[in-house]
């Protein structure tokens, strides 16, 4: 998996590839993003390619804001698609995950 990385002050924004997250390329994923978590505080997952997510896919998303959380850091979302989205609300991940609609505002949140 093709990830891609730019560093705004001190967050790491990680791109995620494709149009899909789904139990077909989570270990992909969990492989390619570990060492890109490593070591890093504040990270922001651009999801805007994504148009699809199943519960693998949103297992693997927790499973990072775990770590991150785990080692004092965090992790916040932007980008969500509608269909993402839908996905999110009816899974509850917006009680969990905090999203925001623009790279902008996900960055300055670590701010606030």
């Amino acid at each position: 998996m093709r990830l891609t990385t730019e560093t705004i002050g001190e967050v790491t924004v990680v791109a995620l590839p494709g149009d899909h997250l789904d139990a077909g390329l989570v270990e992909e994923f969990k492989r390619d993003i570990a060492p890109l978590l490593e070591g890093r505080g504040r990270v922001v997952f651009d999801l805007s390619a994504l148009r699809f997510v199943d519960s693998a896919g949103i297992g693997a998303l927790l499973s990072c804001l775990r770590r991150m959380t785990g080692a004092g850091g965090d992790l916040k979302l932007f980008g969500l698609a509608p269909a993402v989205r839908a996905t999110f609300d009816l899974a509850r991940m917006h009680r969990i995950f905090d999203t925001y609609d623009t790279k902008e505002a996900a960055v300055a949140a670590f701010e606030g």
